[in-house]
């Protein structure tokens, strides 16, 4: 349903004639137009954008994470991200154990028993001096958003961590057995990032996070 904000209504529905209340009326009733109608860009994939936070010296597990984890958004078109994303504190500006998880609409950021998207995948992951995460993250998920990993679902989402000494970028696939699609990625990622050659990028699987998870 479309709703509208009265400040900006000059008047109240006290102040004017029966038609124009009745025409004020209709407008706020109005069922809710589609992002075509309204001139908005559909993305490829609907996106949830969540935040974490662990305090710390708090050992992470499972159960812990899951209850850390808040939905911040869902969006399916360009101006609806940006409506979102404009309002966010930056990656370079939050505490340390932070995070941003951005993942396809009914994908949730676990690698653990709940999401059968993520169980036999794994992520890339690139370790960043202090000062860049911003811009590596923006970079990141506008190339996700923007379909220029070229792999289709195969992309489940991306991570940014913020830390004390350094921070994190990860993006999570769906098939960590699937070396063609992993190394594509890769590389895809090394330029999105404009990374120099020799930075070291470590893939994980999740089965190997799970082992070393308590």
């Amino acid at each position: 349903m479309y709703t509208c904000d009265k400040q900006w209504l000059a008047q109240d529905d006290s102040q004017v004639g029966d038609e124009e209340a009745s025409r004020r009326t209709q407008i706020m009733a109005a069922p809710a137009t589609t992002p075509e109608e309204r001139g908005e860009h559909r993305l490829q994939f609907a996106y949830s954008l969540w935040f974490s936070r662990r305090a710390p010296g708090n050992k992470p597990n499972n159960q812990r994470y899951d209850q850390n984890l808040k939905l911040v958004c869902t969006f399916d078109t360009v101006e609806q991200f940006w409506r979102h994303y404009s309002h966010l504190v930056r990656p370079s500006e939050m505490s340390g154990h932070s995070d941003y998880h951005l993942f396809k609409e009914g994908i949730k950021p676990m690698w653990e028993a709940g999401d059968e998207a993520n169980r036999t995948g794994g992520k890339w992951i690139v370790r960043l001096r202090k000062g860049l995460a911003s811009r590596c993250w923006e970079n990141l998920i506008l190339a996700i958003l923007g379909e220029q990993f070229m792999v289709g679902e195969e992309v489940c989402g991306a991570v940014v961590s913020v830390r004390f000494q350094e921070d994190i970028v990860s993006i999570w696939n769906r098939t960590a057995s699937d070396s063609q699609t992993t190394l594509r990625i890769r590389d895809t990622l090394r330029r999105v990032l404009n990374l120099p050659i020799n930075t070291v990028m470590e893939y994980k699987t999740h089965t190997d996070s799970l082992r070393y998870t308590p």
